[in-house]
């Protein structure tokens, strides 16, 4: 479990192809590495940075998984030794991308490429923390368990409706399947990607899609 892995698939994990990979031909990359959480914290967390990025999103105050929180986060990364880095780089077809797209059409690729590929590796995510007791997950990006409107916070397809009940004033739907992100716990995900996973990450500009997504999580362990 130590160190830089790689491995690169056609999405043969699930077995079958999905509907996106049977219309799109998906194609994905894997990678890890584990670096002690004492590290980790010294080299990408900075609370107080992403604090500030974190308010400018919608999410803030309105979804369990972001902040604020009713605890230090720099306290929660301290309760474990070990970090796990996990990155899946989904590879978008190339018909795809010399388009430009409006929100609502990227919006509509991210459900049919992004969402389930970000769901996969949640599931993975939860599988590693069975196989390691005391363990815990960090989503690969917001929590989407109860999908609202406008996109506000939920799972891709689950069952919570209206979007987090934290914005009712009310607890977590599921509580024992919410998981934080990284970056929510002021880690910095792009550092995290050219420091330990050797990657780059791409942005959406102008409308245009990159040639990738990064997503990335990880497990804590004690």
């Amino acid at each position: 479990m130590n160190g830089y892995h790689y491995n690169a698939a056609q999405d043969s994990r699930s077995g079958e192809a999905t509907a996106q990979e049977e219309m799109y031909a998906i194609r994905t990359e894997h990678f890890e590495h584990t670096v002690s959480v004492e590290e980790y914290i010294e080299k990408c967390v900075d609370v107080e940075e992403f604090l500030r990025y974190c308010k400018e999103c919608r999410n803030y105050g309105n979804v369990w998984s972001c902040p604020p929180y009713d605890f230090d986060p720099e306290d929660y990364w301290k309760k474990y030794s070990t970090f796990r880095i996990v990155g899946v780089k989904i590879y978008l077809p190339e018909e795809l991308l010399p388009g430009t797209y409006t929100e609502e059409e990227r919006e509509e690729i991210f459900e049919r490429i992004l969402y389930p590929k970000k769901e996969e590796l949640n599931q993975e995510l939860f599988a590693l923390e069975k196989d390691y007791p005391g363990s815990v997950s960090l989503s690969g990006g917001s929590c989407r368990l109860c999908i609202g409107e406008n996109g506000e916070g939920g799972c891709d397809g689950k069952t919570g409706e209206g979007g987090c009940a934290r914005k009712d004033g009310a607890p977590c739907r599921y509580p024992e399947q919410m998981r934080y992100s990284i970056e929510s716990l002021g880690g910095n995900v792009g550092l995290t990607v050219t420091r330990y996973l050797h990657q780059e990450l791409q942005w959406i500009e102008e409308g245009k899609l990159p040639e990738y997504f990064m997503l990335v999580g990880g497990l804590l362990l004690p």
